[in-house]
């Protein structure tokens, strides 16, 4: 979708959740191609189902859907009879057509790689040649179709002597989890079940993989985990048969010298473990200390998370400090604070 498009629907979107029909609109969109049927299901079990949560998961994957995506949907609501809807994204983007961004005006850098990306150079392997600048900058260029393997590891039964219990609802998370990626235009590859050794190994086979022609790469890991001894990255994740595999390990993996073809591209890690045996029981909020939102409707604030304690200083503290990574280009999401 064109950035244009992307921020009209961002403005509208408040309008859009509160007076979209979507229910109007399953056969349209099916019909001129803009989600498939499993997409369909996808967005009617958004949230807890209701025509808002519905409308807001439309708007959403709306935006990865082409080009031509807004115009289609435009169509769409004049064919269900929501003109008025229609009527006033299509006004509000023919205004939007006529202004003009000044010429040479600096567009914001989101992301900014801290290498340059190598080029191949033939015989001569991977070289630090920095490709053309490109009009975003130094953001990270994400044009490629697909997009970068995802590979989703989703560890759920655990053998008896790892003393492990069964993942329950993980099947569904990673279903999601394919489906979204798969919506972002990745090549989405799922691995169920797991040892540590064979996770491993389904690391290394995707390290090892040409990513030359791609822009991304992305690993989700669904399991059990653990503390474990790390310099930058903390934690671990079982595999089924009850041993672990450390973190700064499965990173470790795809830096520079093991995958050299993903230089200069970012590296996304999502794992959905808990990070050890501490459970965090957060600590209540005052009413001086909650937003005045919450005072003014006497709602009760959720209460914060405080971060395991360790010693005299948290864990969370000390990774902040060291665990800044030397791999360039990485990014590694956890459920919890290391410890919980």
């Amino acid at each position: 979708m064109e950035e244009a498009d992307r921020q009209l629907l961002r403005r509208c979107r408040v309008r859009l959740v509160s007076e979209l029909q979507v229910v109007a609109l399953w056969d349209a969109l099916l019909s001129r191609g803009l989600f498939t049927p499993d997409m369909i299901e996808d967005i009617k079990r958004a949230g807890s189902g209701s025509r808002r949560d519905q409308a807001r998961q439309l708007i959403t994957d709306l935006e990865t859907r082409g080009r031509q995506a807004l115009p289609l949907f435009i169509s769409c609501l004049e064919d269900t009879g929501q003109d008025t809807l229609a009527s006033f994204l299509r006004s509000n983007r023919q205004t939007a057509t006529l202004w003009k961004p000044t010429p040479g005006k600096p567009t914001p850098v989101v992301l900014k790689p801290e290498t340059p990306r190598p080029v191949d150079t033939g015989s001569r392997g991977f070289g630090d040649i920095r490709a053309p600048e490109t009009p975003r900058g130094n953001a990270y260029v994400l044009n490629a179709d697909p997009c970068g393997h995802c590979l989703i590891i989703n560890n759920v039964n655990f053998c008896r002597e790892s003393g492990l219990g069964t993942r329950k609802g993980s099947n569904v998370d990673c279903e999601k989890l394919r489906r979204r990626f798969c919506l972002l235009h990745f090549s989405v590859e799922v691995k169920c079940d797991l040892t540590a050794k064979k996770m491993v190994l389904a690391l290394v086979e995707l390290a090892q993989r040409d990513h030359s022609s791609l822009d991304c790469c992305v690993v989700v890991i669904l399991s059990h985990g653990c503390q474990a001894s790390h310099r930058q990255f903390p934690g671990a994740v079982y595999g089924t048969d009850g041993c672990s595999v450390s973190l700064e390990r499965i990173v470790n993996i795809f830096n520079g010298t093991a995958c050299p073809s993903l230089g200069g591209k970012p590296k996304l890690f999502f794992i959905q473990a808990c990070g050890g045996g501490q459970k965090d029981h957060g600590f209540e909020v005052t009413s001086e200390d909650s937003a005045p939102e919450d005072r003014a409707s006497g709602s009760n604030p959720e209460p914060d998370a405080t971060p395991f304690q360790e010693g005299s200083r948290t864990s969370d503290q000390l990774d902040a400090i060291s665990s800044l990574p030397t791999p360039s280009d990485i990014f590694v999401s956890y459920p919890t604070f290391p410890g919980c």
